[in-house]
């Protein structure tokens, strides 16, 4: 890997001022001077640094089994070789808090902070894309004497506070873990979430009208178990089916556009080792929104919610609405349902529709895909199937951070990617194999 200056060191708050005390998280504090896509170089013809989004590094302190780490690398795909349990996946975890939500385990952010610290934890990262280059910082402090425990996450660019869902409009990640296996099989939650990370990068808007739609339903199944007033209710019915028919038209639109792609695909490279694949979307609104304009859905939500208010009272939950809706996927050259598939067959469908995702992203980003998460992703595949993933990641150009075990299962990467080792919760990057 002798075209980038990648380096792997401990850092701390004598030699890195973007994590000294409250300054953890405020990364664009850090060098500003060397922030430039230049000062790495771009690496083989595969990889479009002008225009690609990448990681050129990440920074954790006290984050789970890590006390400090730091990692820098080019735009190429970066492997992370080590045995279980030395900190791979957490590393992962914690590059995917890069974007909205609660990152790929969707743990508690107070389980993230390292046991035995002090309770605070601190991400930070460069990010490089065709804007330029920015910074990225996100953690949580423990609360002071006398302040309310914190129960989000602080988030700062370049050194100024914003919402989490902001990240959506810098950064776009996908990732695929062992716990997705048997995506396809089982809850329609795990479902819905894939789905929503999906639309993300499509739609920056939806982190935030899935949050501004998830806290007015809370605060009315609260009112209907409290008796609450009646005006409250109808207030929050309206946030709730402006912000319900925003979503479902999200993700109705990410999924014609995924299928028209699959389709496409299907016509190019119809023996590819990775199946063309179908996708509907099984929900109210979704329904409704296919057929009649998105001011009728809304004013049909709002006054069934208004109707339903015993009913929601009495199960103590809100019983209809975009939370409730399902992803459908199918095989396509086998015409079957993918939850009827086997368990290789569901995979490599579920690693066909990551990469068509990632290649219709690239397609409206002038080149930049999404950044993908893959853990022990060799694993999942035969040595056929894997070297056809490698292919089509470098193709893409897309920066895949991918974790495992066995080195041999990434030999075809030699000269291509980073490779960095895993071991005793520090990380250090290997000469170029």
């Amino acid at each position: 890997m002798s075209e980038t200056p990648g380096r792997v060191e401990p850092f701390g708050p004598s030699s890195h001022p973007e994590i000294a005390h409250d300054d953890k998280l405020n990364a664009g504090s850090h060098q500003r001077a060397s922030r430039n896509a230049g000062s790495h170089s771009v690496g083989p013809a595969s990889f479009r640094a002008s225009t690609q989004l990448w990681l050129s590094r990440v920074a954790l302190t006290n984050y789970r089994n890590y006390a400090t780490a730091t990692i820098e690398v080019g735009p190429r795909p970066v492997v992370l070789l080590g045995p279980n349990g030395a900190g791979k996946t957490n590393l992962l975890e914690a590059v995917s808090l890069l974007v909205p939500g609660s990152g790929l385990k969707r743990a508690g952010y107070a389980e993230l902070a390292r046991m035995g610290g002090t309770g605070d934890w601190a991400v930070a990262a460069r990010v490089v894309s065709r804007g330029g280059t920015i910074e990225i910082g996100t953690g949580q402090r423990t609360a002071s004497v006398g302040e309310a425990q914190r129960q989000g996450r602080i988030v700062r660019i370049d050194g100024e506070n914003v919402g989490a869902g902001t990240l959506a409009e810098h950064v776009d990640m996908v990732w695929l873990t062992p716990a997705m296996d048997g995506l396809f099989t089982g809850a329609r939650a795990d479902r819905l979430a894939f789905l929503d990370r999906l639309v993300l990068c499509f739609d920056a808007g939806h982190a935030l009208s899935s949050a501004r739609f998830e806290r007015a339903m809370r605060q009315r199944n609260r009112l209907l178990e409290d008796g609450g007033d009646r005006v409250l209710l109808e207030g929050l019915e309206m946030q709730m089916a402006e912000a319900g028919v925003a979503i479902a038209a999200a993700r109705l639109e990410a999924v014609a556009a995924l299928q028209a792609h699959s389709e496409a695909r299907r016509e190019r490279d119809a023996t590819s080792a990775f199946p063309w694949f179908t996708l509907t979307i099984e929900g109210s609104l979704e329904s409704e929104l296919a057929s009649d304009a998105a001011v009728d859905v809304e004013d049909r939500y709002r006054a069934r919610l208004g109707a339903c208010r015993e009913r929601d009272r009495g199960a103590g939950r809100t019983l209809e609405g975009p939370h409730r809706t399902d992803l459908i996927a199918g095989h396509g050259p086998k015409a079957m349902p993918a939850r009827l598939c086997s368990t290789g067959e569901q995979k490599a469908l579920l690693m066909g529709l990551v990469l068509a995702h990632a290649s219709l992203i690239a397609e409206r980003r002038e080149g930049a895909s999404p950044i993908l998460l893959l853990d022990e992703i060799a694993a999942h595949f035969d040595e056929q199937r894997r070297a056809a993933m490698f292919e089509e990641i470098l193709a893409l150009g897309t920066q895949a951070w991918m974790t495992g075990t066995d080195p041999s299962a990434f030999a075809t990467l030699a000269g291509r990617a980073h490779f960095a080792r895993v071991e005793g919760a520090s990380v250090r990057l290997e000469a170029a194999r």
